[in-house]
């Protein structure tokens, strides 16, 4: 029997619901994406405060959604490799480095954002 594919405002209620679960999940288990969250939440609202262009104020919240974007993707791929398995394996731990990795990058490129918009404002 074939399954019929679900379309329309049908498909994006469950779409909807599928990403409130992954949040959900991601702020019940992961301890980082908890912590980078209350950041976004404070950088947010300290880049709505300041008194900078609106340009610099995406920069400087994009900047900071940016990195709970890749956490959510290396909590993700962390999930994946943990549920093939716990035992050590080449490949499974370069998986998790690299997506460890992006999120040092993104968390650095946000640093310079930060910086290079706001210290000049504050020196």
């Amino acid at each position: 029997m074939i399954k019929q594919q679900v379309t329309g405002i049908t498909r994006i209620i469950n779409a909807t619901g599928y990403s409130c679960a992954g949040l959900k999940a991601a702020w019940q288990n992961e301890a980082a994406f908890r912590q980078e969250s209350i950041l976004c939440i404070v950088a947010t609202t300290l880049a709505l405060w300041l008194d900078v262009s609106s340009l610099e104020r995406i920069m400087l919240i994009g900047s900071v959604v940016l990195v709970v974007i890749v956490e959510l993707l290396n909590s993700a791929i962390e999930a994946v490799v943990d549920r093939i398995g716990y035992e050590r394996h080449e490949l499974s731990g370069r998986a998790k480095d690299i997506g460890s990795a992006a999120v040092l990058v993104s968390l650095l490129m946000s640093a310079i954002v930060w910086g290079i918009i706001v210290l000049p404002k504050f020196c």
